[in-house]
């Protein structure tokens, strides 16, 4: 009776928590369909829309460690209303701005939304601590979430895309903006707090050199997407800084009593894999999309290839995509009870591999791109919800909400740099054929290139997690992986 109780308690968390979720989806899916209407209000031109994106990367790439670790030390719920609250804060300053510089640094704030999920999952498994089957609850929980998310976001495109037409931008800005505020008050009323916060005392200086490594790579990649960049050596300075800054950061958190991030967990032979299959996921999940988009929209009678979709055929891709995304989801702690927790994540990647390299044969029907992104969408869902799940499930008692944000640090970062490759091979060679007088096309030899590393990588994340401890990720291992390995 006091186990059912339980388990009644922790489904109402994760119920309020699916909509905070929900809100996240809703915020990604949302402003989409209306980025040349906010370049219009703005007075700016289309191709200045990439910098809120980078903006806002940028900033989450920083924030993540820092609530992540909070969230351990103070409460994950303390945390997720502080973030909640900064974003809905943001999100009220966008329809009451002409000012680019203002609505960028207003949309760059708005990026405090990425801590959400890993804050939920560590939640979670630090509520469910003395329930039989905690890493399964765990999973099936994040599952949950990334369906609440992922139906948040085509809810959010379709709603976004149609208010776009009939109501003035002022008004369409406001909706989310009273959604996040609703979805404030249902963490504060809804959510309990994560019982036996860690304490201890904040890691200002790690903060200080990872954020510093963090800008200056990321701010580097962008630099080499510039017209000249990759002959610049300026370029290539700044992304070596950042790579570099990383030593001076590790080595401070290795001498440090209580580190921001115990850089030990990435020599776990459970975490270890994790990070690394996080990173090599984030160029596909993040890196790929805006080329499959822009591929599906050239037009094949003037370049040879593409699909020549319209907006509304492109968006149907796109929400495919996402169904198949929330039914991997669902399916991941199914699959992974009868199998388990490891070969699941393996199928899943190999899903996104093969799904990847099937463009090379398949691209020129619009069956044929569906059916691709149909395989790489369950394999994507899959992971989005395993990978936190397994890190809080793998990682020390003090460093949950840490493992499980740096899951989401470190695929920002596999996207960012996929990003900055993608973008440079689509610009190299772009196509000039007859009846193009300019080159407004990314070239087919750069699409292959973006089929051939989403796929590649995919295909080694699956391999990495092969080494992988066989019972990795599941509560067998929990009473045994107390700590990572040294």
């Amino acid at each position: 009776m006091t186990r059912t109780r339980t388990l009644g308690t922790l489904a109402v968390v994760v119920g309020f928590l699916a909509f905070v979720e929900f809100t996240s989806g809703v915020l990604q899916g949302y402003y989409t369909p209306m980025l040349s209407d906010i370049a219009r209000h703005l007075g700016i031109h289309d191709a200045d829309v990439n910098w809120l994106e980078g903006a806002q990367l940028m900033l989450s790439a920083l924030v993540v460690p820092a609530f992540a670790k909070l969230g351990d030390m103070v409460g994950h719920k303390r945390m997720l209303l502080i973030s909640t609250a900064l974003t809905a804060a943001a999100a009220l300053v966008l329809p009451f701005t002409d000012s680019f510089g203002v609505f960028l640094a207003a949309w760059a704030l708005m990026g405090f939304y990425v801590v959400w999920l890993p804050l939920e999952i560590a939640l979670i498994w630090s509520r469910s601590r003395r329930m039989e089957g905690r890493s399964s609850i765990t999973a099936k929980a994040a599952g949950l979430l990334v369906a609440a998310l992922e139906g948040g976001a085509i809810i959010g495109a379709l709603v976004g895309g149609a208010l776009i037409d009939v109501l003035p931008l002022t008004v369409v800005l406001l909706v989310p903006a009273v959604l996040i505020v609703v979805c404030f008050f249902v963490i504060l009323f809804g959510v309990k707090e994560s019982p036996d916060p860690t304490g201890g005392i904040f890691d200002t200086v790690g903060l200080v050199l990872i954020s510093l490594a963090l800008v200056c790579f990321t701010g580097g990649l962008s630099l080499l997407r510039l017209e000249g960049g990759l002959v610049n050596p300026w370029s290539w300075a700044v992304v070596l800084l950042g790579l570099l800054l990383v030593i001076p950061f590790v080595l401070w958190e290795l001498r440090c009593d209580d580190p921001l991030i115990d850089v030990r967990m990435f020599r776990s032979p459970a975490l270890g894999p994790v990070f690394l299959t996080a990173g090599l996921f984030g160029v596909s999940v993040l890196g790929a999309q805006a080329p499959l988009s822009t591929f599906a929209r050239t037009d094949p009678t003037v370049y040879g290839y593409g699909l020549g979709t319209t907006g509304f055929a492109t968006s149907l891709i796109i929400g495919v995509y996402l169904v198949a995304m929330i039914t991997g989801a669902l399916l991941f702690p199914t699959i992974a009870r009868r199998l388990s927790p490891r070969i699941t994540l393996m199928g899943a990647s190999v899903l996104v591999g093969i799904g990847f390299l099937l463009f090379l044969p398949f691209h020129h029907e619009y069956a044929q791109v569906i059916t691709n992104m149909v395989i790489v969408g369950l394999g994507s869902g899959a992971l989005v919800a395993a990978l936190p799940a397994a890190a809080a499930s793998a990682a020390p008692a003090s460093q949950t909400g840490v493992a499980t944000g740096l899951t989401n640090s470190v695929k920002t970062v596999g996207g960012a740099i996929a990003s900055c490759v993608f973008g440079i091979a689509l610009l190299n060679g772009v196509a000039t054929t007859a009846g193009a007088t300019e080159g407004t096309a990314g070239s087919l030899a750069g699409y292959f290139t973006v089929w051939v590393v989403c796929g590649v990588t995919a295909l080694a994340a699956a391999v990495l997690l092969v080494f992988v401890p066989k019972a990795a990720f599941t509560d067998r291992a929990v009473d045994t992986e107390a700590a990572p390995a040294v």
